[in-house]
């Protein structure tokens, strides 16, 4: 595999990846009531914590995107 096969395969991941996060975001908020609707039949949660859940899982997908896909391809990007 060269440089540039893993420079546009992390490219793409890093699209696909940020494309998810915009979709759970746009869900979340212009969906929000039938989200916890669906999810209050599995887990009972208050309102405030489904709320923080969905916000730190969120955070927490945005740092491994950049941590696994943003990181790796600008350093390749520096060395090719």
């Amino acid at each position: 595999m060269t440089i540039e096969v893993a420079r546009r395969f992390l490219l793409w991941c890093t699209v696909i990846d940020y494309g998810a996060l915009l979709v759970w975001f746009l869900v979340f908020v212009f969906a929000h009531e039938w989200m916890r609707r669906i999810h209050g039949k599995w887990f009972q949660l208050a309102p405030e914590q489904f709320d923080a859940l969905h916000y730190a899982g969120m955070s927490i997908f945005k740092i491994g995107i950049l941590l696994f896909n943003l990181v790796p391809l600008v350093a390749l990007s520096i060395l090719g």
